[in-house]
């Protein structure tokens, strides 16, 4: 028995270390905070859980990030996003628990190595967005954000093709994911995957990573293009083999 409390403490003891890591990084670049978390979360407590308690973590690192740079976010795109955004993760989520565990993970860990490539390419086109093409957009990351714990890595290039920058990129973005991932703990709750344990497991994650968040909006403005790239694809690569590893 005290073995197995002192497993649980050392487990919680790794993801609140890793979440105030989390914060900082995911308010410097705007996404990342799942993608650290996620491999700990379903290392120590399976697939299952572990996506609606990072959905949750998610939710509590943008609602700090749309806080921080409220006066630069551009809720047009947001309106917009989330008009297909939200039916989209609706459907996603109930596909998910249609899922085994172990494709949960294999699906997890491809789709993160599959951005990689995915976003240096879309890069290399060079494309800019309209705003009703926004809504397009929405209804892909929608969906996928249903099934994967986020899909903020991926929403990268398309906030950046509509023309936003730093810190309205990481308002703007931050906000439209708020209300898909609302939309997301909703339907968890009623597929009956969202309980109370994993609610106080997020909350104590969660407010690791809001402390970590809260020191790094100084780094943003003096964060260059290629360090950008170089921590958010580092961040990738080794949460994907992780994940991965752990499926196989």
């Amino acid at each position: 028995m005290d073995s197995l409390t002192d497993s649980v403490y050392f487990a919680y003891a790794v993801l609140c270390t890793a979440g105030l890591f989390a914060g900082v990084l995911g308010g410097m670049i705007g996404f990342g905070t799942t993608i650290i978390l996620m491999p700990l979360l379903v290392h120590f407590f399976g697939p299952l859980s572990a996506v609606p308690t990072v959905a949750l973590v998610a939710t509590m690192a943008n609602v700090s990030r749309v806080v921080m740079w409220i006066k630069l976010i551009d809720w047009q795109v947001c309106l917009v996003y989330n008009l297909t955004a939200v039916p989209g993760v609706i459907l996603g989520a109930n596909t998910l628990v249609l899922l085994s565990p172990r494709w949960i993970e294999l699906f997890l860990g491809s789709f993160l190595l599959a951005m990689i490539p995915i976003r240096r390419k879309l890069r290399q086109i060079n494309f800019n967005l309209k705003l009703w093409e926004m809504a397009v957009v929405g209804a892909m990351m929608g969906y996928l954000t249903g099934i994967v714990a986020s899909t903020g890595a991926l929403n990268t290039p398309f906030f950046l093709a509509y023309g936003l920058m730093k810190g309205a990129f990481i308002g703007t973005e931050a906000a439209s994911t708020v209300f898909v991932l609302i939309a997301k703990g909703v339907t968890f709750h009623q597929l009956g995957i969202l309980n109370t344990e994993i609610m106080a497991k997020a909350l104590l994650i969660g407010t690791f990573v809001l402390i970590g968040s809260a020191f790094s909006k100084k780094f943003v403005l003096n964060l260059s293009e290629k360090v950008f790239l170089q921590m958010m694809e580092g961040v990738m690569l080794v949460s994907a083999v992780s994940i991965l590893a752990m499926a196989w």
